[in-house]
């Protein structure tokens, strides 16, 4: 595989840790881009299962966000991965729970954790803490109501309750992008 080298670029989470976090405008640029990506990859049945802040290279010039590091990915299958591959702080809690996960929702989970951490700076279950099934998310009141239920659809604890990536890209904080 042959990948464009950026020249003049950061990978997310060093960009994020550079500012604390990013303003929801920054960060909705940036989250549709890699929405996007994994939209192309599951369209074409490749699931990356390594969403992350690090595997996000943002070329500092332009503002354009690419995925990289598909050395966790595999083909999207519709019955459920009893296999876990990726980095275990962004594995859903059906995996952690019962031993299987959904690519989709699984998906749709590490995103919601990128999501939170480009828009508060840090990891929603950071310091070892473990997600429990009662677990509620606290935001910062800063944050928009609409940002603050992507988060917390994204982070649902039951994979049918999150949305699609259709979903994602059609709710109401994803709207007016003003891509670079």
């Amino acid at each position: 595989m042959v990948l464009e080298r950026l020249e003049h670029s950061q990978d997310l989470q060093h960009f994020i840790r550079a500012r604390g976090f990013l303003s929801e405008e920054v960060a909705r640029q940036l989250f549709h881009q890699v929405l996007e990506a994994v939209w192309h990859g599951t369209s074409c049945r490749v699931l990356h299962r390594d969403i992350k802040p690090g595997n996000i290279l943002v070329d500092l010039a332009t503002g354009q966000a690419k995925l990289i590091d598909f050395g966790c990915g595999t083909y999207l299958q519709e019955t459920a991965y009893i296999h876990f591959a990726g980095t275990l702080s962004y594995s859903p809690p059906e995996w952690t729970r019962f031993g299987w996960y959904h690519g989709e929702p699984a998906t749709i989970w590490s995103l919601g954790i990128m999501l939170h951490q480009m828009v508060c700076g840090e990891h929603p279950f950071r310091r070892g803490q473990n997600i429990s099934w009662d677990h509620q998310l606290s935001l910062p009141q800063r944050l928009s109501p609409e940002c603050q239920d992507l988060i917390r659809r994204c982070l649902s604890m039951l994979d049918l309750e999150r949305p699609s990536l259709e979903e994602v890209f059609c709710h109401p904080w994803m709207q007016d992008i003003h891509l670079p």
